[in-house]
């Protein structure tokens, strides 16, 4: 199961990890983890190209580990691009949740 947590300080996100595998089809073939995927190194292009900046990410090799920690040093129009293009990003995620979720749970969390 693919597990993501989101964790916010003052309402915005500053943290976002994704792990696991959905385990919905064999390797290579499946499509959840594909979505997910596309979705957060889509997002993360974003960041790069939008907001301007190399947001700060941790990854394992071999896949099935992504955690992205958004700086706390950021300008205003830095942040508020962040902001936006991660909110995107989270909807984008539960949509995927709406249909598959026995593969994949959102936990969120003020810190």
């Amino acid at each position: 199961m693919i597990q993501v947590l989101i964790e916010r300080r003052d309402h915005r996100v500053s943290l976002l990890e994704v792990k696991g595998h959905a385990e919905s089809g064999p390797y290579g073939y499946d499509l959840v983890c594909a979505g997910v995927s596309s979705v957060v190194f889509g997002g993360i292009n974003a960041l790069i190209e939008l907001a301007g900046y190399e947001p700060d990410i941790d990854q394992a090799a071999d896949g099935g580990y992504i955690r992205l920690t958004v700086p706390s040093n950021l300008t205003e129009t830095e942040r508020e691009r962040t902001q936006l293009l991660l909110e995107g990003l989270i909807i984008s995620i539960k949509t995927i949740v709406a249909s598959y979720g026995e593969h994949i749970q959102v936990r969120e969390e003020e810190v």
